[in-house]
């Protein structure tokens, strides 16, 4: 409890009550809460404390046994655990903080860095492995295009296709881009 709520307990010589309440009937009252709040422990909690205070308000100063009131905290329990589950059922459900989400943004930004990255990749190729991919995948030119542009064989497209990847991907995967 907060220190403004102890000060006027123990200015009501009520701190007793209280204490009372939760020796006898906290246990009890904090399993019924959790069953009708389906193992929510936590919102249990938060009833049993506002099952409590209201306790505290109505009998504390009529000198009413503690003990005598269990009939009354379980029914005021589980009418708050009611009034819990009408106004989930109102109100959408609790979302995930905005921290923890991790966005898709629609942009251009992800296209731009890759494009880079690769352009910064092929930069380190051999020409031959550059050239044989900018014509087949920036321009492209089929393999039979390629060869014609080049004054190379098809299979020889082919095979320099092939190793160029290789070396791309290499490169990709030692700058921590693609995976082996």
């Amino acid at each position: 409890m907060s220190g403004a709520s102890a000060t006027s307990l123990q200015s009501d010589g009520c701190e007793e009550f209280v204490r009372a309440v939760y020796h006898h009937h906290a246990t009890p009252l904090l399993r019924y809460a959790a069953r009708l709040l389906r193992g929510d422990w936590h919102k249990a909690e938060d009833l049993l404390q506002e099952a409590t205070a209201r306790a505290w308000k109505h009998f504390a100063s009529d000198s009413t046994d503690a003990i005598s009131i269990r009939p009354w905290l379980f029914t005021v329990v589980r009418n708050l655990a009611i009034d819990h589950h009408r106004a989930r059922g109102i109100r959408p459900p609790e979302s995930q903080p905005l921290d923890d989400l991790d966005l898709i943004v629609d942009d251009a930004i992800d296209n731009i860095l890759t494009t880079q990255i690769v352009l910064d990749a092929l930069g380190q190729l051999a020409p031959p492995h550059r050239e044989i991919l900018t014509l087949t995948y920036y321009h492209g030119y089929s393999v039979a295009q390629a060869a014609t542009s080049l004054g190379i064989p098809p299979g020889t497209v082919k095979s320099r296709s092939y190793y160029a990847l290789r070396a791309l991907r290499d490169i990709l995967h030692a700058h921590g881009i693609v995976q082996p």
